[in-house]
């Protein structure tokens, strides 16, 4: 049987290592060791020809469970909502107040690493509660 396909989530960003370390510190992941055996980021990059420090950054999941995260400088800034975000599942088989309790505090938890709290959506007849947020670059997420 053929292995189903990695998946990689990548975020075009202004500042990739700031980025990626706000999503490091929120998910529990660790940077990832750069490509082609260079000492670093910038190496790595120097050798593909680049001279842009910081212009590329990765962090994976520890356990390896997760899917790798990769941050690519791009030169326009963010305009409008984003059409893919994460869902960072935090209150799952919660309902009630017990969910918001869990949700308000990792909200909390992430105000502290530099993330926005946007609003939040309470529970009706088809979802539970959620509070969306976004990160250090204002890329929108849900805490679920």
């Amino acid at each position: 049987m053929t292995q189903p396909p990695q998946v990689q989530v990548t975020f075009d960003s202004a500042d990739p290592v700031r980025v990626g370390l706000f999503w490091c510190a929120a998910l529990g992941y660790a940077p990832a060791a750069p490509p082609d055996d260079a000492a670093t980021w910038d190496d790595a990059a120097h050798g593909w020809g680049s001279s842009d420090p910081g212009a590329w950054f990765a962090c994976s999941d520890p356990a390896g469970a997760r899917p790798r995260l990769y941050f690519q400088r791009v030169p326009e800034g963010k305009v409008v909502k984003n059409r893919v975000h994460l869902d960072v599942k935090v209150g799952a088989g919660l309902v009630g107040e017990a969910r918001l309790a869990v949700l308000e505090a990792e909200c909390t938890r992430l105000l502290a690493l530099g993330a926005t709290r946007l609003r939040l959506m309470l529970a009706d007849e088809e979802n539970e509660s959620c509070l969306v947020m976004a990160d250090v670059e204002g890329n929108e997420f849900c805490l679920d």
